[in-house]
């Protein structure tokens, strides 16, 4: 039941899907390591140390928004907006500008005591008091 050239068609037929090859994706997968590689350079020369951890502090709470605050860095450098490293002091007035231009989320937390059977007030039944 199983033919090797059906096997062989089937694995050239998922590769079409896929859309490429493996050397393909190998290359893709070095060139976007460095270019990450590349910015991560650049951040390094443009942000102090304490700035620098404030970055990768924001990167792991909110990583689209520390991916938009690297983007906006490499492109000031490029347009020679900034002179010096960005200090720490200097990276905060970034992100609260950046927090006054985008729209903010109205997400709320409710918290239901009854179904999740927190009661304060049957625990003197429980015990027997």
């Amino acid at each position: 039941m199983d033919d090797p050239e059906l096997d062989a068609i089937r694995q050239q037929r998922l590769q079409q899907m896929q859309g490429s090859n493996p050397e393909q994706q190998k290359a893709m997968q070095e060139q976007r390591q460095a270019q990450e590689e590349m910015k991560n350079s650049m951040l390094s020369q443009l942000l102090d140390q304490d700035a620098r951890a404030r970055l990768n502090t924001l990167k792991l709470s909110k990583p689209e928004k520390a991916q938009m605050v690297e983007g906006m860095i490499i492109r000031m450098a490029q347009m020679r907006q900034i002179g010096d490293k960005l200090d720490d002091a200097s990276l905060v007035k970034l992100l609260e500008s950046l927090n006054q231009q985008m729209p903010r989320s109205n997400s709320t937390v409710k918290f239901d005591r009854r179904r999740a059977a927190l009661d304060s007030d049957d625990d003197d039944d429980d015990y027997g008091i």
